[in-house]
């Protein structure tokens, strides 16, 4: 997939993005809940509005034949949701245990310089020289905003686990998204991650892993969600069919600038001069790699059940 500039893919990405950096701050809401039955519960519920929506947007354009997912494509499915939400949930926080947050927030920043490389590889294609260099950019502005913190061994591997987890929350959706589209790639891939998370809560909190939740506790699940979950899903998989994975990785630099921001807008602190340094290197970062020649990406065939998602010329799922 060649390099696309398609405005609505790049306002999508960097969205999705935003919005998942808002998990730090609205996560104060839910510190006390059971974490990984906490993380089942929000992704099982998402599985859920995800399917919903599936099936209205499909009955709303009439009888269609039911796509049965293949064998390749369960296995992508099944292999996208332990690593890139399950996986990455318990590598968070169980590094957590081990090093500080923003250690980890540091590692996985490096997601940019690794998307522009591996993704153009993957493509067989070669990375783009300009988005490499906006990548590196974009990751030291990354890491600045995070506070490049320090911590023990395991809690690097840990880190390193959450920045694979990253990576393949992406790259293993690409392949599924032609065909099934970006709502189903975001249901089957929660739905597959709720019995992994609970059988790990299982494991480390036992029959506590689920509790009926306080007021505060339920407004902040429903937030994840609806706004983090859902929002940022469909927003950053349809973002990808869009703009490819290596050029919208560029965004995800903007997820602790998101963070810092909102923990200003809560009134729970304020940003340090390396988060403002760190912010003003993610927008460098961006702008470098958005600024190169606007090339058209070639058309893709698009299952009529998923044609009303975004046709604008550009690859969409």
């Amino acid at each position: 997939m060649e390099q696309s500039t398609s405005p609505r893919g790049l306002v999508q990405a960097a969205t999705a993005m935003t919005l998942v950096g808002t998990l730090t701050a609205v996560s104060a809401a839910i510190a006390r809940y059971p974490v990984y039955g906490g993380q089942a519960v929000r992704y099982a519920v998402a599985a859920v509005v995800l399917l919903v929506v599936a099936r209205l947007s499909e009955r709303s354009r009439g009888p269609r034949t039911r796509r049965r997912l293949t064998l390749r494509e369960w296995a992508l499915v099944t292999a996208l949701a332990a690593t890139g939400l399950a996986g990455f949930n318990v590598c968070v926080v169980e590094g957590t245990r081990y090093t500080t947050p923003a250690m980890i927030g540091t590692v996985v920043g490096a997601v940019p310089v690794l998307l522009a490389v591996v993704a153009p590889l993957l493509e067989r294609r070669r990375p783009a020289p300009r988005l490499v260099v906006a990548a590196v950019i974009v990751t030291l502005g990354a890491a600045a905003a995070n506070g490049l913190g320090g911590g023990s061994v395991p809690g690097l591997l840990l880190a390193l686990g959450a920045l694979a987890g990253e990576m393949a929350f992406s790259l293993l959706a690409v392949p599924l998204l032609p065909r099934l589209g970006p709502i189903r790639v975001s249901a089957y891939s929660a739905a597959a991650a709720t019995p992994m998370l609970l059988g790990t809560g299982l494991l480390v909190d036992g029959t506590a892993v689920v509790r009926v939740p306080t007021a505060g506790e339920l407004a902040g699940f429903a937030y994840l969600v609806v706004v983090v979950t859902v929002g940022a899903f469909l927003l950053w998989y349809d973002a990808l069919g869009r703009i490819g994975a290596d050029r919208a990785g560029l965004f995800a630099g903007l997820i602790p600038v998101s963070a810092a921001v909102t923990t200003m807008v809560l009134g729970l602190g304020t940003p340090s001069a390396a988060e403002l340094t760190g912010v003003l290197l993610v927008g460098c970062g961006v702008a470098a790699g958005l600024g190169g020649p606007r090339r058209s990406a070639p058309a893709v065939a698009v299952p009529p059940d998923q044609e009303p998602v975004g046709v604008t010329g550009a690859p969409c799922p």
